[in-house]
C-alpha cells in the first residue's frame, strides 16, 4: 500500500433523516429496516467485504441507539454533538480517527445490486491525477431518486456540474483540502467545486443499480431491488 492508497472508510450517519417523516421520529435513519436488516448494516456489508477494516462512523441524532447498535461491529464513531456538521464538516473532525491519505466516503442510506462500490472505485484510483473519483449513476439504474442529475462524465472521465448522472454518495477523496475552509459545517461540495475548478475531480459510472433510501417509498423500491441477484 502507498500512501495514496485509501485504506479506511468514512460512513455518513449523523443526519435527522427528516424526509422519513414519522419513521425518524423514535430513531435515527440509518437504523431504519430494509429487507429485516439495518440500512448501517448494509452499509457496513459493503465496506467490510471491501476489505476495509478501519471503519468511522459519525452519529448525532439519538446518537445512543446508535452507539448500542453498533457495539457489536468493529467500528469507531465520530460523536457530533451541538450542530450537525453536514458531510464535509462530519469528516474533517473524523480525521484524528481516520488513516492518513485518501478516504473513502460512503452514504448510510443507499442500496446496491452489483458489484462492490468501493472495489470499483479503488480499481479505477489514479491519485496522480485525481483529489476525488465519485461513483456516478445512470439515472435508469437509479431507484427512488427524482432529478435531473448532479454530474456530466467527461470522455477523459473528468466531471463537471450539470444533468446527467446521479452522484451516488460513495467516492474516494483526498482530505486536505478540509483544512482550508473556515466554516464548521460545511457540505463537501464547497471542496469539490474547489478541486473541480483544477480539473482534479473524475467520476466513475457504476454497472449496478442503485437506490436511494431517503423518503418512506424508498424503502419499497430498496427492497424490490434486493429480490434480483447482489454480489456486493
Amino acid at each position: 500500500m502507498t500512501p495514496d492508497t485509501p485504506t479506511s472508510a468514512m460512513v455518513f450517519a449523523a443526519g435527522f433523516g427528516t424526509r422519513m417523516g414519522a419513521l425518524t421520529a423514535d430513531r435515527p435513519k440509518p437504523l431504519i429496516n430494509v429487507a429485516g436488516r439495518a440500512l448501517i448494516d448494509h452499509t457496513l456489508d459493503i465496506v467490510e467485504s471491501a476489505g476495509i477494516t478501519r471503519k468511522i462512523v459519525n452519529v448525532h441524532y439519538r446518537a445512543e441507539m446508535m452507539r448500542r447498535h453498533l457495539a457489536g461491529r468493529s467500528v469507531t464513531i465520530s460523536e457530533e454533538t451541538g450542530d450537525i456538521l453536514e458531510t464535509g464538516g462530519g469528516l474533517r473532525k473524523a480525521l484524528p480517527l481516520l488513516r492518513p491519505g485518501p478516504v473513502y466516503t460512503l452514504n448510510s442510506d443507499s442500496i446496491w445490486r452489483g458489484p462492490n462500490p468501493l472495489t470499483a472505485l479503488s480499481d479505477a484510483w489514479s491519485p496522480e491525477i485525481m483529489d476525488a473519483l465519485l461513483l456516478l449513476i445512470a439515472p435508469e439504474a437509479a431507484h427512488g431518486h427524482s432529478g435531473a442529475g448532479d454530474f456530466v462524465l467527461g470522455k477523459d472521465g473528468q466531471i463537471t456540474r450539470g444533468p446527467g448522472l446521479i452522484y451516488s454518495g460513495a467516492q474516494i477523496i483526498k482530505t486536505d483540502r478540509l483544512a482550508d475552509i473556515t466554516d464548521a459545517a460545511f457540505s463537501l461540495n464547497v471542496v469539490w467545486d474547489r478541486m473541480l475548478s483544477d480539473g482534479r475531480v473524475f467520476g466513475l459510472r457504476y454497472p449496478g443499480a442503485w437506490c436511494d433510501v431517503g423518503t418512506p417509498h424508498g424503502i419499497q423500491d430498496a427492497e424490490n431491488l434486493l429480490r434480483g441477484d447482489r454480489d456486493v
